[in-house]
């Protein structure tokens, strides 16, 4: 089982819609670093017994993300707002270059502000 830095994407979206033991492991597993057989002594069960849970709980987030598409959304979203930025700073520097309008740049601001309030 590769550690997978998307099931830890996943998780920050879907991990309430987890059991609890799931959650924990895998927190334990991704963000602890630990291998299956350091759970399963830490939790007083079988290696095969947290396979399964962890193997579980990274179906149920894949399909959640496949039938819901949240992170997918904010993936989008954020390459969005970075193109938007970029094409802000490209008006800004031609509007420095030439005319210098003041309702540019204040609508440049704007623009800017409400990319920052997304982040």
């Amino acid at each position: 089982m590769a550690k997978n830095l998307q099931v830890v994407l996943l998780t920050d979206y879907y991990g309430e819609m987890l059991t609890e033991n799931q959650r924990k492991f895998i927190d334990y597993y991704y963000n602890d670093d630990l291998s299956l057989s350091e759970i399963a002594e830490n939790e007083g069960i079988t290696r095969q017994g947290v396979r399964d849970a962890i193997k579980r709980a990274e179906t149920q987030l894949f399909d959640m993300e496949k039938k819901l598409g949240m992170a997918e959304r904010a993936r989008r979203t954020r390459d969005g707002l970075n193109a938007i930025s970029q094409c802000a700073d490209q008006i800004s520097e031609l509007n420095m270059n030439s005319a210098l309008s003041k309702e540019i740049n204040d609508a440049i601001i704007k623009i800017k502000s409400v990319i920052s309030s997304f982040e």
